[in-house]
């Protein structure tokens, strides 16, 4: 079986510690097929002067590039080095978005939602002093413009706040009020032959889930769903591969007899058996 993952950052983004070569090096020594460097990129945050907390984009993301290319080059003998970025909030800021996908010919781009429009990301807030229902449905009407939007691969942690909302409530919330709203992003990936994340960093960050969980993969692929990509979402060398086979087991557990890694942008199929 080939372990690849998909969503794992250097010390290129702000809240990550290790370079692009410990990272690939890590992947190396656990035996890994491929791994994607998908460094964060917030994507309203590129207008100068801006993004004093996440650093400056117009260095980091050419940096990480680079430094991927690199190491493409460097470890082509020993792992499947892939070039990525991870796009936050592509819709929020157009103009800046268009600019981050010129930062360098990416093999794979993640789309992700971290915060509202004129909102913190998820992950500064106290759920228990906000309004779950509003901040939920507002996010899921974003996820699906996200999805509509089409220039990425895969949509990443599709319940990325329940991380927080389960970090300060003690619960997660019963997501079946929003489930018409759910389907209508899958059927948009779906229509437009994009791929879901199965993003597993929940198995070591102790909720014990994928982000989504299982049930909403099966439900992806009920509808249609044909690509699924899993990352690890690894934050530092150690995590990277963490969990990788329990998001392989969650596909097949699912129907998918394959799971999706992108050169070129294109997807390549890996068996999951």
């Amino acid at each position: 079986m080939k372990l690849c993952d998909m969503h794992a950052h250097s010390s290129n983004s702000f809240d990550a510690k290790n370079s692009v070569d410990e990272m690939c090096q890590s992947a190396i020594d656990k035996g890994l097929y491929a791994i994607a460097i998908t460094d964060h990129c917030e994507s309203p945050m590129i207008k100068e002067g801006a993004g004093s907390r996440y650093g400056y984009f117009d260095e980091l993301i050419p940096k990480s590039y680079n430094e991927a290319v690199t190491a493409k080059n460097k470890f082509a003998q020993s792992i499947k080095v892939l070039c990525g970025i991870e796009l936050g909030e592509p819709v929020h800021d157009i103009d800046c978005t268009e600019k981050a996908l010129n930062y360098g010919k990416f093999d794979f781009i993640i789309a992700s939602v971290h915060n509202l429009r004129n909102m913190e990301d998820f992950y500064y807030l106290n759920f228990n002093n906000e309004d779950i229902n509003k901040i939920l449905n507002l996010y899921f009407d974003e996820l699906a413009e996200t999805a509509a939007f089409g220039h990425f691969d895969s949509l990443a942690h599709l319940t990325y706040p329940l991380r927080y909302i389960k970090r300060d409530t003690g619960k997660f919330p019963d997501l079946e009020e929003y489930q018409d709203k759910i389907d209508l992003i899958y059927e948009i990936l779906i229509k437009n032959k994009k791929a879901l994340e199965i993003n597993v960093s929940g198995f070591y960050k102790g909720l014990d889930t994928s982000l989504p969980d299982e049930n909403q993969i099966k439900r992806f692929k009920k509808l249609g769903g044909e690509y699924i990509t899993i990352g690890s979402d690894a934050h530092c060398s150690g995590d990277v591969g963490r969990y990788i086979k329990k998001g392989i087991e969650i596909a097949g557990n699912a129907g998918f007899e394959y799971y999706v890694i992108y050169e070129n942008r294109q997807p390549v199929l890996i068996d999951i058996r």
